[in-house]
Formats: C-alpha cells, structure tokens, sequence
C-alpha cells in the first residue's frame, strides 16, 4: 500500500510496532490545487506526526462512500485508514490525511474519527482553476485515468449536481475547474462540521498568524510550525489576472462569482 510505504519513510520506524493507534488524526480538507498538499506536508514533518498523503483506497472509495449510509461510510473509512497506519507501524504517531474528496464525506469521517480535527484550506476560486488548467485533469479533449481509476477529461463526476450532469461535459475547461472549486468548498460548509480555517493566501502574508491560530486548534508548538509554514511562497498568488483571458473569467464567476463574493475574493 503506498500510503503505508511513505509512512515508513516518513518516520514509521520511530515507534513500535505494537500498542494502540493514535485517534486524534489532522485531516486537511479543500479543493484540490488549494494548498492542501503543502499543509498536510507541513504538518506531517512536525515531532510526533506523520503525513499519509492522500491515502489511495480512500480516495478510490469516496465516489462509493457518499451513497452509503453515514454509519457504514464511517466503519469502511475507519477500516481503511486503520490498515494504512498499521502497515505503517505508525504506532502512536498522529497522522495527517489530504484527500481532497473528504469533504463530501466529511460527517462520515468525523463520525469514524470524533477526536480527529479538520484543518480546510482555502484558496481563491480563479488561482484555483487557473492550476486546475495547467494540470489539465478536466480538459476536454483529455482522455485515461488518474492513479485509482478516476477519469480525467469533462467526465461527470460523483459531486456534480444530478440535474447539471449533462452541462458539465459541455461548458469550458475554466467553468468546469470552477464548478470543481465551488462544489468542494460548498460541501465543506454543508458537512456541519467545525473547521479550522486557512487562507491559502495568508500562508504568505502572515504565516505567523496563521502558525498561531493553527498550533493552538492542533495543541502543538508554535515555534516548529511556525518554521514550516514559512516556507509557503507567494508567487502563485493573484495569477489570475495575467492568466485568465476575458472569456474565461466571465466562465468562472458565471460559475463561481457568488462564492467568490462570500468568501471575500471578488
């Protein structure tokens, strides 16, 4: 299992193989392209944690889980997450978990995990897709699959509204990367779940701010994690405005402007 195997490489080896798994797990939760990655890292390198990525059959079972009742969903995701770290032999470590696709099952996991907490990143909707669009995994013309069998290219996935499924194939990459963006962050704020909050644009501006409010949630130090997020660059944000052509923009707020509104970034 990879998770397993970055596990040991992360640090596994620090602990012993046997006594009780550590339940107050970190799950960094966003869109994908949001930060989510670099908080998650960043998290995982610090004394007494270890960052599982995105834990492959977690992923892979998402697209199932949000048809499942919430008590089965929160069992199979207990029972995943469990083996990953025992393969690990992760011990006592207190493991970080990023997979985007969490936030639609996010009262499950809460349910499997009541001691874990949930660190949401989250980042301007238009830098959002325009690395949405260098990534090009919902390009059109884009065909295959990603490594647990999820299809790339204008394929509907499982977070598209029922009734808008036909519409996602045929509107532009842009508005389809922001369709991405606003439908994590709307379930997310749907889950009824506490969150802690970072703004993926504040890890550059104020990474002490943010170091502090984030170290007293997680009840960690703040000098290490303070050293950690430092590293956040800024080069990223605001790319929009040089990116993003008229036609495009006027996609993405068609799609995501009220969004976008709320959360300030309009």
């Amino acid at each position: 299992m990879v998770a397993a195997r970055r596990a040991l490489r992360r640090g596994g080896f620090q602990v012993q193989r046997l006594g009780r798994l550590n339940d107050h797990l970190v799950f960094v939760v966003g869109s994908p392209r949001s930060g989510t990655t670099f908080v998650g890292r960043a998290l995982g390198s610090l004394p007494g944690f270890v960052d599982l990525g995105e834990v492959e059959p977690l992923k892979a079972a998402v697209g199932e889980l949000v048809g499942l009742p919430e008590d089965e969903s929160a069992r199979r995701i207990r029972r995943i997450l469990d083996r990953t770290r025992r393969l690990g032999l992760l011990g006592g470590l207190r493991a970080v978990e990023q997979t985007p696709g969490n936030v639609f099952v996010l009262a499950a996991v809460q349910r499997a995990f009541p001691h874990a907490s949930f660190v949401h990143i989250v980042r301007d909707g238009r830098d959002v897709v325009c690395s949405l669009l260098d990534r090009g995994w919902l390009r059109a013309e884009r065909g295959g699959h990603d490594g647990v069998g999820q299809p790339f290219g204008a394929v509907a996935r499982f977070w598209v509204e029922p009734g808008r499924r036909g519409e996602f194939s045929q509107v532009s990459d842009a508005r389809r990367a922001a369709w991405a963006w606003r439908r994590h962050i709307e379930a997310v704020r749907g889950s009824r779940v506490a969150v802690h909050e970072v703004r993926y644009e504040r890890l550059h501006s104020d990474s002490a701010l943010v170091a502090q409010g984030l170290a007293s949630y997680l009840d960690v130090a703040v000098a290490p994690l303070s050293r950690v997020l430092r590293r956040a660059h800024g080069r990223s944000v605001g790319r929009w405005r040089h990116e993003l052509d008229e036609g495009q923009l006027a996609d993405v707020l068609a799609e995501s402007g009220t969004l976008l509104d709320e959360l300030g970034y309009a």
